[in-house]
């Protein structure tokens, strides 16, 4: 290859890197906004397996108010309770906004003025620890036959037509599962997580 073969080369593939590079970093599974959707359900994940270590391994939702815990609220379909219980292992209230959702809006801090205005993510009620691969929580612009999913306790047969909507990651989003990992999923995969439940139907609190 003589020198100025090289430098063509070099050119066309520099001249393909600029023009690949804004369409892989705008893409929702490359980067950006998308990726600090994933790290905030990673922190929210990581947030419960801290109270569960400090409350006989088990989670919020399985543990009665009265001994701390958030069972009766997040059965309610209430998961801002529940997010209220893990305020000292979640740190601060940014994380439960996905920065793609332009309807929310981080609250000021957990006190009780923390709405459904301030949380872009579900809550699995039936979600244990004994079962790792169980979907724990996710992105909660979900649509059932193409109707909006309404807040409050939602329940989600193996046949129900859930998918994700067009807005936030265009038809794609992310799910925590209760061993703490994150996964971004688009509708098909959404519902072989779903059909992969340990419980039949998954109950959803939806804020």
């Amino acid at each position: 290859m003589t020198l100025l073969e090289a430098v063509v080369v070099t050119f066309l593939l520099s001249m393909l890197a600029i023009v690949l590079l804004p369409a892989l970093i705008s893409s929702p599974h490359h980067g950006g906004q998308y990726v600090n959707c994933v790290n905030n359900l990673k922190q929210v994940g990581l947030a419960f397996r801290i109270w569960e270590g400090d409350n006989n391994d088990k989670y919020p939702m399985a543990v009665s108010v009265t001994n701390g815990g958030a069972m009766e609220a997040v059965v309610r379909g209430n998961p801002m309770t529940l997010f209220q219980v893990m305020s000292n292992e979640l740190n601060t209230p940014l994380i439960l906004v996905c920065p793609q959702d332009k309807h929310r809006q981080a609250a000021a801090n957990f006190n009780s003025t923390l709405t459904s205005a301030n949380v872009s993510y579900f809550i699995n009620v039936d979600a244990s620890e004994v079962c790792p691969q169980e979907i724990m929580s996710g992105d909660d612009n979900l649509e059932i036959g193409g109707v909006p999913i309404k807040p409050g306790l939602q329940k989600i047969w193996t046949n129900t037509p859930v998918a994700w909507s067009s807005g936030r990651h265009k038809f794609c989003g992310n799910i925590g599962l209760a061993d703490g990992s994150v996964q971004s999923e688009n509708n098909s995969t959404l519902r072989y997580w779903l059909r992969s439940t340990n419980s039949t139907p998954i109950r959803l609190a939806i804020p």
